[in-house]
């Protein structure tokens, strides 16, 4: 906290700006602390509160208006990209689109408070055909509630920051210490379950060429496709023979599925 609390009287707004930017591009910087102590310096009289909150709204709002653009322009693949680099991507797609296929709009407006969603929503947005000026409103608007929570308590009690400063320069070691012990173990926790996954996936795949034999053979698997409907309405080709339910109608209209039929899935 001391080191960043220095960093930042000493580039002030350039420091909230470009942080704020490639936090919300996707990379993997922590924004609230910096906000957080962008807010408390604020309340001391080092920074401008309006300058502030200002630099980070339009930060973010550049940011999410490229991926917006790119997701405009590339569809539901760049979604899938920024999944890749996630510890979970089988169900990252998944869940965004599911959050926006029951939130819809006001996804924009709660997406930077989720980790992965708020890079996710904007391209995802781009897909569903929104407007230039609706997406705008909605994640300007969340893109000042989100600032505003983290700046005012940092402005709000910017009258202990030095005695937290000084409280975190004797435990802050420690702190460390023990939180990179935990982000490590549950990460190696996620990747050796991840593999594992992974392992069992690949001795029940099937090859495309495979299943193209076996659809000509006497006895047919049924196919079905658990593509996302915004998946499905952007591409509706399907295998010949398949049919389509979303994960949710699956678990509703499983006895539509015969049981004395091998089951091919496909979701992408």
């Amino acid at each position: 906290m001391q080191h960043l609390l220095e960093f930042l009287v000493q580039h002030g707004y350039a420091m909230v700006f470009c942080w704020v930017l490639l936090a919300q591009a996707g990379l993997p910087l922590p924004a609230i602390p910096l906000l957080l102590a962008a807010g408390a310096l604020a309340g001391s009289g080092r920074l401008d509160l309006w300058v502030v909150t200002g630099l980070s709204v339009v930060a973010a709002l550049v940011s999410d208006a490229l991926w917006f653009e790119i997701g405009r322009r590339k569809g539901s693949r760049v979604l899938g990209f920024l999944c890749r680099v996630s510890l979970e991507p089988e169900s990252c797609v998944r869940r965004t689109q599911q959050s926006f296929s029951r939130r819809g709009a006001l996804t924009l407006l709660l997406a930077k408070f989720v980790p992965g969603l708020s890079t996710a929503a904007p391209p995802l947005a781009g897909t569903t055909g929104m407007r230039w000026p609706r997406f705008l409103w909605l994640d300007g608007a969340g893109a000042v509630l989100w600032t505003a929570a983290l700046v005012l308590p940092g402005y709000l009690f910017s009258n202990r920051l030095e005695r937290l400063v000084e409280h975190a320069a004797l435990t802050g070691t420690w702190l460390f210490a023990i939180f990179t012990a935990v982000v490590v173990g549950f990460v190696l926790i996620k990747f050796a379950r991840r593999q594992a996954f992974l392992h069992r996936l690949r001795i029940a795949r099937i090859a495309p060429e495979e299943l193209a034999r076996l659809l000509d053979s006497t006895e047919p698997p049924f196919v079905v496709d658990l593509r996302h409907e915004h998946d499905f309405a952007a591409d509706p080709s399907m295998v010949p023979s398949a049919r389509h339910f979303t994960a949710e109608e699956l678990e509703q209209d499983h006895a539509l599925i015969p049981r004395d039929r091998d089951i091919v899935l496909y979701c992408t």
